[in-house]
């Protein structure tokens, strides 16, 4: 497999890098590095080929895709809080950005173009759990922007005979995620508080509950789409099928550091969803997806991969 990863230095990214190259594939990584680190591939730079640049430059672009068999999008620009602050940016990033790289795919003759999407794309329906097949209520400009990403994958499907896969990612987290940005994921900014000996923060009851997912199972499921046969131009949900409260969550680290964290509660942020479960059984059908790590082994792993990076 010749594989190409945009925003192959985020922590999914390299990840899956990781897994490609043990698979003996020729791995090619574009990024610009503006939420990836390049220390994510101080294992691998030297066996990748590595393309320094952004998803919405087309001459960057089409140099990338070039001789590629499979193009996993990764790059985005993620976090609900930042698009509520900045829209246009993430919809140049995420929408405009997939668009552009499913055009230069298309043109390079790309045979599978496999897209990062999210489960925020579900919204405000209350449901539970998603369905793949159930209305979708975004609420955010960032689920807008995935949403309008995987409305692109399927009319490419349907429109150049493009194979496509997006994947609905459901609250992903593991070694590598970045602790230090304001718009860091929950459970990377829970530990690093209880590493400092600082009390998480919490916004809103943390009665909240969401689908956490391990990054391994994720990279499981980008494997697997790479090859999967009659699933183009659909969506999956990536997921364990299990939800947990963000107090649960608490619980969990708490142990892991073996000291008592209180939260500090704030006011609910604009945009964010109240419950989060996924229904897998799609991705175990057409993909042939299964979780193999379930959330308190990922912990443990991620845990101790921050204690000693």
């Amino acid at each position: 497999m010749k594989a190409l990863i945009t925003g192959g230095a985020g922590f999914i990214g390299s990840s899956l890098a990781r897994a490609l190259l043990e698979e003996g594939a020729e791995v090619r990584i574009l990024d610009n590095f503006s939420t990836g680190s390049r220390e994510n591939l101080t294992e691998v730079q030297s066996h990748v080929d590595l393309v320094d640049g952004d998803i919405r430059d087309r001459v960057v672009i089409e140099r990338a895709v070039a001789g590629r068999d499979v193009v996993f999008h990764q790059a985005a620009l993620g976090s609900v809080s930042r698009s509520v602050e900045d829209p246009m940016t993430t919809h140049e990033v995420n929408s405009t950005g997939t668009l552009r790289m499913l055009v230069a795919a298309r043109d390079a003759g790309v045979e599978r173009f496999v897209y990062a999407s999210s489960s925020s794309v579900y919204g405000k329906n209350p449901n539970l759990p998603k369905l793949e097949d159930m209305a979708v209520d975004p609420i955010s400009p960032y689920a807008i922007s995935k949403l309008s990403g995987e409305q692109y994958c399927r009319v490419f499907a349907d429109l150049y005979d493009m194979s496509t896969i997006c994947l609905r990612y459901f609250n992903v987290f593991g070694p590598r995620q970045d602790p230090d940005s304001i718009y860091s994921a929950v459970i990377p900014l829970f530990i690093k508080a209880s590493s400092r000996g600082e009390q998480p923060r919490i916004f809103g009851d943390g009665t909240q509950s969401r689908d956490f997912t391990f990054v391994a199972n994720v990279v499981q499921a980008n494997l697997k789409a790479a090859r999967a046969e009659g699933a183009s131009g659909l969506a999956f949900n990536i997921a364990v099928g299990r939800r947990t409260t963000l107090l649960d969550l608490v619980n969990h680290i708490a142990r892991l550091a073996g000291q008592e964290l209180k939260p500090i509660f704030e006011a609910s942020r604009q945009g964010d969803v109240k419950h989060s479960l996924a229904s897998i059984d799609a991705a175990r059908t057409y993909l042939g997806y299964e979780p193999t790590i379930d959330l308190e082994s990922g912990l443990a792993q991620t845990y101790a991969w921050f204690r000693n990076p």
